[in-house]
Parts: structure tokens; C-alpha cells; sequence
């Protein structure tokens, strides 16, 4: 029981030391960085849900995961947002990690995702 505990326990800091790696975006601030134009948004929800509706602007992980590099700005300050379903989703790490791996430090994570863009009423974007 003590080892399931100290398992347990590690699973968690490690966990929260992941999420405290992106810090949270809120939807107005993702909103108004797109309408400046200082961000590069990146959707981790698979290519049929990006092509039913995405965030406008954001690119599609699965395509274009290869081609990052030449995706992103080359500014390593510039704003990078990751998102995916929703706030119980973690699938937004792979390219928020990917893109700290290429050297960005300003990673940030859209925890309402793609379910609470939709909540709020945001505009979508939709490709066939």
C-alpha cells in the first residue's frame, strides 16, 4: 500500500511539473495575440477534427509535426500556443514539447481547448 501511495504521488509531481512547463492562456488572450498576429497556434486534435473545425490560423499537428522548424518564427521568444480537446486532455504536450525542444521559451497551453473555443462562441475555422 505504501509503494501504490509513493507511486501515486510521483505520478502526480510529475504531472504537475509537466503542466507548469506550458503555463495556461486564456481564451480572450489567445484571441487577441491572433488578431495582433503574434502567435503561431498549433491544433493536436488529429487532421479529421482540424479539418471539422479548428481555431483560426492554428495548424494542423499531424501534418506539419516534420516540418516544425520551418513552421514556427524564427524568434525563440515568440509566442507559441498548444491546444487540444479540452482541459482533461494532454495530448497538446507533443507539440508543446516539440516546439521547447526547437528552442521556444514562450510555450503557453490553451487548457479550455478546442471544447471550450467552441463553448465560448469563437469563430472556426473549417478546411475539406
Amino acid at each position: 500500500m505504501k509503494t501504490l501511495l509513493t507511486l501515486a504521488s510521483s505520478l502526480f509531481i510529475a504531472a504537475t511539473l509537466s503542466a507548469a512547463d506550458f503555463p495556461d492562456i486564456t481564451i480572450a488572450d489567445l484571441k487577441t495575440a491572433i488578431q495582433a498576429k503574434q502567435v503561431t497556434v498549433i491544433d493536436v486534435n488529429g487532421t479529421d477534427s482540424y479539418k471539422s473545425g479548428h481555431i483560426p490560423g492554428a495548424l494542423d499537428y499531424d501534418t506539419v509535426k516534420d516540418d516544425l522548424t520551418k513552421l514556427l518564427p524564427k524568434d525563440k521568444s515568440a509566442l507559441v500556443v498548444a491546444y487540444c480537446g479540452g482541459p482533461s486532455c494532454g495530448a497538446y504536450q507533443a507539440a508543446a514539447k516539440a516546439a521547447k525542444k526547437l528552442g521556444y521559451k514562450n510555450v503557453k497551453h490553451l487548457s479550455a481547448g478546442i471544447s471550450g473555443w467552441k463553448e465560448a462562441n469563437e469563430k472556426l475555422d473549417k478546411t475539406s
